[in-house]
């Protein structure tokens, strides 16, 4: 069964504190700073927190000590980052090596050739968990036009697993295409329209 992550971006501390009162554990943000304070004021909750934004290098420090996971790590700078700032007496922080499926100019992760030298990176590093990939692949109408990129997630996922134990996660699929997602070998997907209703200004 595939992990729901609730996209929580824009939405108040109240907003997810009733959807977690609901029995959902865990939570994605795209902004640090939007972040920062709806994870301090549920703080007592016991939720868990994923940044699936894009993630700059100024920003790691707060990042690794904020997040449980990260889901968009696309560069070697960021994994040396992330790790030097991982305080000790947390868990180790989870990572998610984000690849740009359809090199997309306007999308921000790494080339799917970029993957394995990534992953051997983070899996070198202590205070990291390599647990798999991310991907946003073009969002076309035609849902079906979709589906070669989720195939070829699903074949890199494939590639990493043989290669580290620690892999477990193919994060992939939104509000829209979710049900194709997971047909493809998702086993997270990312869901905010679908449970918190449009975002304001969008219809």
């Amino acid at each position: 069964m595939p992990r729901l992550l609730a996209v929580s971006k824009t939405q108040t501390a109240t907003a997810v504190a009733t959807l977690a009162a609901a029995g959902q554990r865990a939570f994605g943000e795209n902004y640090v700073q939007e972040a920062q304070a709806k994870i301090r004021a549920l703080a007592d909750a016991g939720l868990e927190w994923h940044l699936i934004g894009h993630l700059q290098s100024n920003k790691a420090e707060v990042a690794a000590d904020l997040f449980d996971w990260v889901q968009t790590v696309d560069r070697l700078k960021l994994v040396a980052a992330l790790a030097r700032f991982r305080p000790p007496h947390r868990p180790p922080l989870n990572v998610l090596v984000q690849v740009n499926i359809d090199d997309e100019a306007s999308k921000h992760g790494c080339a799917p050739e970029q993957v394995l030298e990534l992953a051997a990176a983070i899996a070198q590093e202590p205070r990291l968990v390599l647990r798999g990939l991310m991907a946003i692949p073009t969002p076309h109408p035609d849902l079906e036009s979709r589906r070669p990129a989720y195939r070829d997630m699903a074949v890199l996922f494939d590639t990493l697993v043989a290669r580290h134990s620690s892999v477990d996660t193919l994060s992939m699929g939104m509000s829209d295409d979710f049900p194709l997602a997971i047909a493809e070998g998702a086993t997270m997907v990312r869901i905010g329209t679908a449970l918190f209703g449009p975002r304001a200004g969008k219809p």
